[in-house]
C-alpha cells in the first residue's frame, strides 16, 4: 500500500497536493501560511509535499534527508527542463 501511495504521489502531485490542503492540517503546520504552498503547487510540488512531510515528522533538513529534499527538486525541475529541451529540439 504505501509503494501505490508513493506512485500516486509522484504520478499527480498536484492533485495530492490538492486533497492535503483541502482535507488536512499538514501544509499549514509546516508552512504557517498559504503562500509557499501556492508557489510550490504551480512550480515545485513534489518538493512542497517532500519537504512539508519532512517537517511533520521532525526529521532534521541535514544529511541525507536534504539529499532527498535535492533530488525532489531535480524531479520537479526535470519536469519543467524536459519539456523546454523537447520542444526545442522539434
Amino acid at each position: 500500500m504505501p509503494c501505490l501511495l508513493l506512485i500516486a504521489v509522484l504520478a499527480f502531485p498536484r492533485i495530492v497536493l490538492l486533497l492535503v490542503f483541502f482535507f488536512s492540517n499538514y501544509l499549514e503546520r509546516a508552512y504557517h501560511g498559504i503562500l509557499l504552498p501556492l508557489l510550490g503547487f504551480i512550480f515545485l510540488p513534489i518538493t512542497t509535499l517532500t519537504y512539508a512531510w519532512m517537517v511533520n515528522s521532525h526529521m532534521a533538513i541535514e544529511g541525507i534527508n536534504l539529499v532527498i529534499l535535492v533530488v525532489a527538486v531535480l524531479i520537479d525541475a526535470g519536469g519543467i527542463g524536459g519539456g523546454a529541451y523537447r520542444r526545442r529540439s522539434d
